[in-house]
């Protein structure tokens, strides 16, 4: 995590000395275009795109995080287990059928609810205004 901080870091300064200077050329060229000025126009330019694919190399990391931090979760909590907690030999404490279950058909619901966009997907809110799922039989209306 520090080295794509620090890559995003290092981008974002050279990316802003870039722009001080083109600004410092078209201060010394007294706003004419010169061969000095479209230099650090196009440094300018190579910055800008390093300093993008970092910000979208540390968005990717976030998101790779936050969907490991997601599944671990869903694990802790199909499985009862609670962070620090210890567990049986095995590694996992034994699971309950019903509360797997009831994890699977919360999970199901919740991407049925993003691939019909509602981005608003809530545990706490009722499921009725989401549409029947043929493939899952038994998630359909009672």
């Amino acid at each position: 995590m520090e080295s794509t901080v620090d890559a995003l870091n290092n981008a974002y300064q050279e990316f802003m000395a870039a722009a001080a200077g083109v600004l410092e050329a078209k201060e010394l060229s007294g706003g004419q275009k010169t061969a000095a000025t479209d230099a650090a126009l196009e440094n300018f330019k190579q910055r800008w795109e390093l300093f993008r694919v970092s910000c979208d190399e540390a968005e990717e990391f976030v998101e790779s995080v936050k969907q490991r931090i997601g599944s671990e979760c869903l694990v802790d909590e199909a499985t009862g287990a609670r962070p620090g907690q210890a567990t049986t030999a095995g590694g996992l404490p034994p699971i309950s059928a019903v509360r797997l279950e009831q994890m699977s058909k919360a999970v199901r619901w919740l991407v049925i609810e993003l691939q019909h966009g509602s981005g608003t997907a809530n545990a706490s809110h009722s499921h009725t205004s989401v549409p029947f799922d043929a493939r899952f039989s038994e998630d359909a209306p009672q």
